[in-house]
């Protein structure tokens, strides 16, 4: 029963990860309904830059570790939403109302750019982070096997569910908002009314590059570490990840980013890890196809 409940708690962080991956990235997808691995690719790079640009004040300009950390995530969230903002204007902008093709390879080849610039950075190192905020929070105390999380994995899990929450309560309530659902639902009858379609196409993407741009910070900051091919992985994963609860709605898309990784981790827990993968994403199909909706696009 401890295993059990230890595995419970594992799944609680890993889950808060997809999730605010996968609302993210419906935000974006909403209002072009083409699928888009570059995501997942600017949610890595991010994570690199941290770790890159962390060592960087901490071996070069010699910061306290607090100061390398905030002066590394301060760029790294430069450098992702900036990058969010130039492929969204000048690559994904001028194809998303296009075939659906042109957009996965476009996003094939933003992938390589950044996972090679990441890579070409660091001089193909791996750079590590040291353990942070390792002190182990006890939930239940049994001398054999007690249940505990770390500090940082409480407080990553807390900021990436506010990130949800706050985020959904944006797209409820502000001006925007109401903008971003009128394209999403119907783009040229929200040009007929005035909505400017291409710029909310654009903010919208940024908003998805600044929340994967976090995501990947705190993600890294766990686990110390981000392959450079990683992007490619969690492109296609966040896609399959948000396609669970309808990549269109951001809320629906996080509860299945969230059931996902409650899946995986009780899955790595029980059953064979060199099959994880197959046996997730296999599952995964099998549901889209079971679930799988016709619907008009507009």
């Amino acid at each position: 029963m401890a295993y059990f409940l230890q595995q419970i708690a594992n799944a609680v962080p890993v889950a808060a990860l997809y999730a605010a991956l996968a609302f993210g990235y419906s935000i974006a997808f909403a209002v072009t309904r083409r699928a888009d691995i570059a995501y997942g690719a600017l949610f890595a790079f991010a994570a690199q830059m941290f770790v890159l640009f962390a060592g960087f004040g901490w071996t070069q300009l010699w910061l306290v570790l607090p100061a390398a950390l905030a002066f590394g995530a301060a760029v790294a969230l430069s450098y992702g939403v900036g990058a969010g903002l130039v492929i969204g204007r000048h690559v994904m902008r001028p194809l998303a109302f296009s075939s659906d093709n042109t957009v996965v390879v476009a996003a094939l080849g933003v992938v390589l750019v950044l996972m090679e610039t990441a890579r070409l950075a660091s001089d193909t190192r791996s750079l590590w982070l040291p353990p942070l905020l390792a002190t182990p929070v006890v939930f239940w105390n049994d001398p054999a096997f007690p249940v505990v999380l770390t500090v940082l994995q409480l407080a990553n899990t807390l900021a990436m569910a506010a990130i949800v929450v706050i985020g959904h309560m944006f797209l409820a309530r502000s001006a925007w908002g109401r903008r971003w659902r009128a394209v999403s639902e119907d783009r040229l009858a929200a040009e007929l009314c005035g909505v400017d379609a291409a710029g909310v196409y654009l903010s919208a993407y940024a908003g998805a590059a600044l929340i994967a741009s976090l995501t990947g910070i705190l993600a890294v900051s766990y686990y110390g570490n981000m392959d450079f091919g990683a992007g490619l992985v969690f492109g296609v994963k966040v896609l399959f990840i948000a396609a669970i609860g309808g990549a269109g709605a951001p809320l629906l898309s996080a509860l299945g980013g969230a059931a996902m990784g409650l899946a995986e981790t009780l899955w790595g827990a029980y059953g064979d890890f060199l099959w994880r993968d197959l046996v997730i994403f296999s599952a995964l199909v099998l549901l889209l196809v079971i679930f799988r909706r016709e619907r008009p696009l507009p």
